[in-house]
């Protein structure tokens, strides 16, 4: 069996730069670690991103706002270049409060304990005169890679869902060169350059990702005990006896279902797409927004 036996050296490295050096490796484990620590480093670890917003006089995407050089497009767009550090489970809340003249700025948003912003030089509009405000809320999560906004469309008016950009790694790069050890020329020399958004030190991102892969291959070595399947029906049933109001709808649908007597997920489900779509003030919009909310708890509606 091949005992590893090599070096991780730290060539460069700032807050959000770092070049490292993995050798001697065994001949082709130069590719086999470099692949494999890029494609995890830009696609497995966790970040933070603000994916929703609220601003005062804008009711959608294609607003203007009174006082704002830019508009609401141009606003969302330099919003999801906003770098947050925030580790929590739970959604929170972040405001804005700005007067002009002059620009506004990431570090212009209030943050609650446990976030922080990194670029708040970052410039998100520019307010024309003293008498222009922008005011606005909003949410920030912490995800995985990418998630489009389309995923987690909103219902209510005023309320501006975005794409949720979580990854902290901008940029990997590899490079695979020989080495030698004593008068054997055919080691591998591993380059890896990482570029992340500040949120995450270089090396540590480095060791992240080489902890899970360690993980996915002890799953492969000693497997662990997966969930049974009884536990897995128990969630269900929790899940399918939640009240409407747990669901986070718009009150005007909470209000319609309950009044078809629809007072938990179970009764939801067990109507099915047909009856709910003929609902009073209930419409197709209605319906994809109640799919969406239960189908991120895993539970399709039938027809």
């Amino acid at each position: 069996m091949i005992v590893p036996n090599f070096q991780v050296k730290t060539e460069k490295e700032t807050s959000n730069f770092g070049v490292y050096v993995i050798e001697p490796l065994e001949q082709g484990y130069g590719q086999t670690l470099g692949n494999a620590l890029r494609r995890v480093l830009l696609s497995s670890l966790p970040g933070a991103a603000i994916i929703q917003a609220k601003i005062s006089g804008a009711k959608h995407l294609f607003s203007t706002i009174k006082g704002l050089k830019e508009d609401v497009v141009e606003l969302t767009l330099n919003l999801k270049k906003v770098r947050i550090r925030y580790t929590g489970d739970k959604p929170v809340k972040i405001t804005l409060d700005k007067t002009g003249p002059g620009p506004v700025v990431a570090g212009d948003l209030e943050t609650p304990a446990g976030v922080l912003i990194v670029n708040k030089d970052l410039v998100l509009g520019n307010l024309s005169e003293s008498s222009s405000r922008l005011k606005a809320e909003f949410i920030v999560e912490s995800g995985y890679g990418y998630v489009p906004f389309e995923e987690r469309e909103a219902g209510e008016i005023g309320i501006i869902p975005l794409d949720g950009i979580f990854t902290p790694i901008q940029r990997v790069n590899y490079f695979v060169s020989a080495t030698r050890v004593g008068r054997i020329t055919n080691y591998d020399k591993l380059t890896i350059e990482i570029y992340t958004d500040g949120t995450i030190e270089p090396t540590v991102s480095l060791k992240e990702a080489a902890k899970i892969l360690v993980s996915f291959f002890n799953q492969v070595v000693e497997p662990k005990e997966t969930i049974k399947e009884e536990k897995i029906k128990e969630k269900k049933n929790e899940e399918l006896n939640l009240m409407v109001e747990e669901l986070e709808l718009p009150t005007r649908i909470v209000n319609a279902l309950l009044k078809e007597g629809l007072k938990t997920v179970g009764d939801i489900k067990q109507s099915g797409t047909k009856r709910i779509s003929k609902i009073k003030n209930l419409g197709g919009k209605s319906l994809k927004i109640i799919e969406a909310s239960l189908k991120e708890k895993g539970i399709e509606i039938g027809e």
